[in-house]
């Protein structure tokens, strides 16, 4: 069930998957039925919503040609693995961090790559203090955020993109009135925003989901990001 609306749900976006995929999907669901009844990961555990919503939803960057080969990646705040797992899934050749805040999260998704044969680095550290990392900031080829917060703070969580890099955020119907909101902290941190780009996933014509690019066209004052929490409390 999992394995078949998986793949043909990525065909029908224009995805090939790698032979092996199908069944890491399949496992992967099983693996987040599992640890749900430990922790909160999910609410969306139905196979049929969660191919589409988690696994579907978070390829949309391969289905648009977004993700250069051997790319290096971060998923800031990637809570139960979207979208980070669903694309080294698609695609190992990814070089992959995955950054949250919260450890248990961390260990689960260590087992979840353990258990699915992929490899990705694991990093236990909040997002403002992830990107002021000499190691990660402005390291990235592209950083991505899905369901996290609003664009405005979301764009003091991403500094770690490097010149020429690409921020990818996944965004509702709502992206245009907070892509205006966000204009100011889009200045103060060197990107420049592009036009959203509006995907569609299989069997739900209801869902208006797009794609916030911004392309890093400037170094980020060192001042960003400001100390955790503020970002949210007190958007640029």
């Amino acid at each position: 069930m999992i394995s078949e609306r998986v793949q043909q749900g990525a065909l029908q976006m224009g995805i090939a998957l790698p032979p092996e995929a199908a069944e890491r999907f399949a496992l992967y669901h099983a693996l987040l039925v599992e640890g749900n009844a430990r922790m909160n990961l999910t609410t969306v555990l139905e196979p049929e919503e969660a191919v589409d919503r988690h696994f579907l939803d978070s390829l949309a960057p391969v289905a648009l040609g977004l993700l250069p080969q051997g790319a290096r990646a971060v998923d800031v705040g990637t809570g139960a693995g979207f979208p980070g797992i669903p694309l080294l899934i698609a695609r190992p050749d990814l070089r992959l961090t995955l950054v949250d805040s919260l450890n248990k999260r961390l260990e689960f998704l260590r087992d979840v790559l353990n258990r699915l044969g992929l490899s990705a680095e694991i990093v236990h550290m909040r997002a403002e203090d992830f990107s002021h990392q000499a190691a990660h900031r402005e390291q990235y080829d592209v950083a991505m955020a899905r369901a996290l917060a609003a664009l405005s703070p979301l764009m003091e969580y991403l500094p770690c993109v490097r010149r020429e890099g690409v921020a990818i955020c996944w965004k509702g119907p709502g992206v245009e009135e907070e892509a205006a909101a966000a204009r100011r902290a889009l200045f103060l941190l060197g990107g420049k925003a592009r036009e959203p780009l509006p995907y569609a996933i299989p069997h739900r014509d209801d869902w208006k989901h797009n794609l916030f690019l911004v392309d890093k066209v400037r170094p980020t004052p060192k001042i960003y990001p400001r100390k955790a929490g503020t970002p949210t409390r007190n958007p640029l």
